[in-house]
């Protein structure tokens, strides 16, 4: 119970809260959510599925579910996908909702190099679950809410408006070689209004700020395959996310051996180390499943926080070979690889 009180004051002690988006640390295994250009990254039908939980020793304090589905159409140069995204903070208070669809076309700029364009157009929900508010009036000075966990009536009154809803634009560039990658994306572009509970001189929330997400790597073959015919290779990559005043700098590498994949990265948020992340996954057939964690390195402590869990499950619906005389259509080998 202590650990819930704390954390709604740490959830809403400010007057005026930015809502900020929930960055996956197996970015790679939600393209879309990082960049619309990665639409038909896959060029086979693929479904992806993502879950994280965030500190977990807080009573719920961060889930988000993801599933996205997209493919390539080589004939069109083309790719498109669909998504949805649901986020949860503090045990479901603060909940958002969001749909996309995504488009992405690529252009051949030389033998080694093409570009990508992407844009995403969605519906974006907010919501406020009032009841699960608790307020200063409340709570006693000495049992808090009491043996019946519920507090005093508070003499809030309930806003008419607890939810919110918007169009949401995003767009983003690729440019990639058969070795190196690198992308901008902006998400939330025409930066929405999300007040919640407004009084004038302040707000719970007031606004959906713009997202940018900078972000490159590189993919170094290394000799051979792995079982099944499975590439051998190792993914260097950096990532570089900023909305309002937070921010965060990733950077670490992918290994690919064969069915198995496993990575390590180092992020920084701000001038402050955040979290070393380490990851292990294995491929089947159609099934890609890989697994992740967030070991918390911030004053917050890892013994506080828990650190987070993370999950991705991706299914490849056509890897045949026909699949692949497909992708040869594109006529430009790329290093994407890590997302696929």
């Amino acid at each position: 119970m202590r650990k819930h009180l704390l954390f709604l004051l740490f959830l809403f002690s400010m007057n005026q809260v930015r809502a900020q988006d929930p960055v996956f640390s197996q970015f790679f295994a939600a393209p879309l959510h990082l960049n619309p250009a990665f639409a038909g990254v896959s060029h086979a039908p693929r479904f992806m599925l993502n879950h994280r939980n965030q500190w977990p020793s807080w009573p719920n304090a961060y889930q988000t579910y993801a599933i996205a589905y997209e493919q390539g159409l080589p004939s069109l140069n083309s790719g498109i996908g669909a998504s949805i995204t649901a986020d949860d903070a503090g045990n479901g208070i603060y909940q958002t909702r969001q749909f996309s669809l995504f488009y992405s076309y690529q252009v051949k700029a030389n033998d080694d190099l093409a570009i990508k364009l992407g844009v995403e157009a969605g519906a974006f929900r907010s919501q406020l679950a009032w009841d699960k508010l608790v307020f200063g009036d409340q709570l006693d000075p000495i049992d808090g809410l009491g043996s019946n966990g519920q507090g005093y009536s508070s003499e809030e009154i309930r806003p008419d408006n607890l939810g919110n809803n918007q169009i949401d634009f995003s767009a983003g560039i690729l440019a990639f070689s058969d070795k190196f990658y690198g992308g901008i994306a902006l998400q939330h572009l025409n930066n929405f209004n999300e007040n919640l509970i407004n009084t004038g001189s302040s707000a719970l929330l007031i606004g959906h700020p713009m997202r940018l997400s900078v972000h490159g790597g590189a993919q170094f073959d290394l000799g051979g395959n792995g079982k099944n015919g499975q590439a051998v290779f190792f993914a260097p990559s950096v990532l570089y996310v900023r909305q309002a005043e937070f921010s965060q700098f990733m950077l670490g590498g992918y290994w690919g051996l064969g069915p198995v994949f496993a990575g390590a990265w180092y992020r920084n948020s701000g001038k402050n180390p955040d979290a070393a992340i380490g990851l292990i996954g294995y491929r089947y057939g159609v099934l890609r499943l890989g697994y992740s964690f967030d070991a918390t390195l911030s004053n917050l402590s890892l013994n506080r926080t828990g650190g987070s869990h993370e999950i991705s499950l991706a299914f490849t619906l056509d890897e045949s070979r026909a699949n692949q005389r497909r992708r040869k259509k594109v006529n430009i080998n790329d290093c994407f690889q890590i997302f696929r």
